[in-house]
Order: structure tokens, then sequence, then C-alpha cells
């Protein structure tokens, strides 16, 4: 959540940040009137209980009739007392729900507007010229049958729409994409890790997807249970409740689980391929900082996304992302989207976002300073999502006999490979 301390301080502030997103006011407002009416709760409590203390003590010393009229009093004012601590209890909750639903305050420097209106910052590679090379380029539902890569007749009939089975060298492909984000990672200072993708609804409510992306959560049924949509979830929840010695920051972890996203609003949308699925794995980076150094920390995860993608060689581009298409939790997002030669665009294959102080205020998760104790920043960033990765090589670097040449940087995870050959026609 924001910082509570701007709201009451500069409320104009946070409305402006909400105009910018394309959002109402209107829980500006709320938050405001919450608060008010949770400090004049608190008050109303503490004025009963210090009046229950003193009567307590007057009861001590009082006898006869005066102790009677004061024990009489007594009992009124301990109602009295249940009924402020209800009230104080309730506008707590009114107040958190009210402070819970704004989201953070996008940076000065993020595009306003919705998701057509986000900046390209640069354009790495050339998308190749399939038409000077003289052949139509295959899309990867195409190549992956050839290659026997990729099975979505028989996901769909085993799961349903939007699954898929990655096969022979599809399955390579994963774990080659795998081994090779985890060994740049690892090369930086990132710690591995292997991460849950069940989690408890604090850890999913903390990170901020139990607002505006909840319609694309999956619940599980008869248990207090999410499945994630990114590793983002549990390791932001990895030192909920935790005080981090300052020395020890920043924290990098290169996180790999399975996500899973319903894909709500986007019936119609990429419904050929595995483009948008509603099951894929990915390494994601996570880091834990200070504020001040989040900014610099975030543009580090940039360009550790771009040494990626050059790896790869794959023809790039970076936005940044417009205020209105951010995330709940952060200020500032840059998304990596490489060029898909058959829809003849870029499409987003990675993206990392600065979350500031937010994530750790839900989640109580602090750093120990020389001035004290305060919140510490998030960070995250995909550095490989793998079902996109894979439509992108095989559609950039394909031949024209449908086999694949493999990027110089994977052909270790692939067995010395150089290229990839048909198994069928």
């Amino acid at each position: 959540m924001i910082d509570p301390r701007i709201l009451r301080d500069d409320p104009d502030r946070v409305r402006a940040a909400q105009a910018k997103r394309g959002l109402s006011t209107e829980v500006v407002d709320r938050a405001l009137s919450a608060d008010a009416a949770r400090r004049a709760a608190i008050a109303s409590f503490e004025a009963k209980r210090a009046e229950q203390k003193q009567l307590g003590k007057q009861v001590a010393r009082a006898q006869g009739e005066e102790k009677q009229e004061l024990l009489a009093r007594t009992k009124a004012l301990a109602a009295e007392v249940k009924q402020a601590e209800a009230a104080q209890a309730e506008a707590e909750a009114a107040w958190q729900a009210a402070i819970m639903d704004i989201p953070n305050l996008a940076a000065d420097e993020a595009p306003a507007g919705g998701e057509d209106d986000f900046v390209v910052l640069e354009r790495v590679g050339t998308p190749r010229d399939f038409a000077a090379e003289g052949f139509e380029p295959r899309d990867h539902v195409e190549l992956g049958r050839i290659l026997g890569a990729i099975d979505l007749d028989r996901g769909a009939k085993v799961s349903g729409s939007r699954f898929y089975f990655l096969t022979g060298v599809g399955a390579e492909l994963e774990l080659a994409l795998v081994n090779l984000a985890m060994e740049q990672a690892r090369e930086v200072g990132f710690t591995p890790v292997i991460a849950p993708s069940m989690v408890k609804p604090r850890a999913m409510e903390g990170t901020g997807f139990l607002g505006q992306a909840a319609d694309d959560v999956y619940r599980i049924e008869g248990q207090d249970m999410y499945l994630v949509g990114t590793s983002e979830v549990p390791m932001a929840a990895y030192h909920s409740d935790e005080i981090l010695d300052a020395a020890s920051l920043p924290r990098r972890y290169a996180a790999f689980s399975p996500c899973f996203r319903k894909e709500a609003g986007s019936h119609g949308k990429d419904t050929k391929g595995i483009i948008r699925v509603h099951w894929f794995d990915k390494v994601e980076m996570f880091v834990y900082t200070t504020l001040e150094e989040s900014y610099a920390e975030h543009q580090r995860l940039l360009e550790w996304e771009k040494q990626f993608l050059d790896k790869l060689e794959l023809a790039y581009q970076v936005i940044d992302v417009a205020a209105g298409d951010l995330g709940l939790s952060a200020i500032r997002k840059f998304d990596c989207e490489a060029w898909i030669p058959t829809q003849g665009k870029y499409r987003e294959l990675t993206s990392t976002s600065n979350c500031t102080e937010f994530q750790s205020r839900r989640l109580d998760i602090r750093g120990r300073f020389e001035d004290g104790t305060r919140p510490v920043a998030t960070l995250n960033g995909t550095l490989c999502a793998i079902t996109r990765t894979i439509v992108a090589l095989l559609e950039t670097h394909q031949q024209a006999d449908g086999s694949v040449r493999v990027p110089k940087a994977l052909q270790p995870w692939l067995g010395g490979r150089e290229v990839l050959e048909p198994v069928a026609s």
C-alpha cells in the first residue's frame, strides 16, 4: 500500500496519480474520510480506557455508598469501552480496505494514458526480411508441428483450450532456456530458487494480485489457496514479517515456477498457438533493496533482460508502459517486446517493474538501518517466459526447409546442436 503520510500530507498528489492511471479519485476521498474516522475512534477508545483505569483507582480507595456508585459506573463504562473497541476495529478495517484500494503512485516519468499510450525507448536489432530471402515464414504452430516440438491437439484433448504439450525438442528448448537464464542470473549474483506455485491469500493480496488482477487468478476451490500467475508472488512473500539487515541488501533471487492465468478478457485473442496460454513456466528475477537504490536497480534489471534477448539473437523494442497499464503495485514498468515475423509486430516477452515500498508495507518487510527500521523496496523482472520465448525463437530463426537455427548461446544447452531439424513434412 502507499505511505499513509503521503495521503494525509499531500492528497492532491494521490489524486493526480489516480488521474494519470485513468482511475477515479473517489477512493482518495474515501480513504481520507476513513482515516479521520479511524483516528477519532482510536481517540474515543483511548479516552474510555483512560477513564476506566482512573475509575479503577477510585474504586480501590472508596468505601460504602460511594464505592457502590463507582462500581455501578464501572460496569456501565466497561460496556462503553467494549463498544468503543468494536467501533475502533470497524473503523480500522474500513481504513485498511480504503487504502489498500489505492494503487502505487505512478512515477512522474511514466507516460500518462492506457494500454496503447506506451513510449518506445529503443529498438535493438533488425527484423528479418523473409521476402528478400525468398520464402514465406511459417508461424510457430506449423514449425512446432514440423519439428515435433509442440502438440496443441493433445493439449486441448487432455486439458482444454490454451493448453499444450512441449515434446521432443520443444521440451529440450524449455530446459535449455531455463538453464541459460539461470546461468546468466547466477553469474550476476542472483540466488537460484524453485518457488511454490500455490500461495495463501495474504501473499496474493500483499503483491496486489487480488485487486484489479483478481479475475485472472485461479483460486483452489475448497482451500484457502491460489495458483500464482508469476513467481513474483511467492518471492515477495518470502521475507514477509521479517526485518532484513541493511548490509544484506540488495537481495537478488532468480525464481523458476509454473505460472497459471485465466486470461480473463482475452476472448478471441491469440487463440492459436502458445502465445497466450493458461499455464507456462518462467524464470523471474526478484529484488529487495532500499527505496533510494530501487530506481538504479530497475535499470539494471532491464539491462539483464536485454542481455538475455541479445543472447537469443532476437530483434526487440523496449517500451515505457503507460500509467493506466501498470499493475497495482508498480510505479513504472519497462517491457521488452520481440518481433514476431508472422504477426508483423512486436510482442511482450519480458517486463520489469519497480514496486517501491508498496508490497513491503502490505507484507511487513522492513530493513534495519542506522536511523531505525523502515520498509524496503521490491522489484521484479521476467528473465524468460518460456512459451513466448519459444515462439520468438522458432519464428525468428527458421529456415526455408522448416529447420530452425539455434543461437550460439543456447547451443551448449542443446547438446551442441546448431540446427533443429524437421521430423515431419
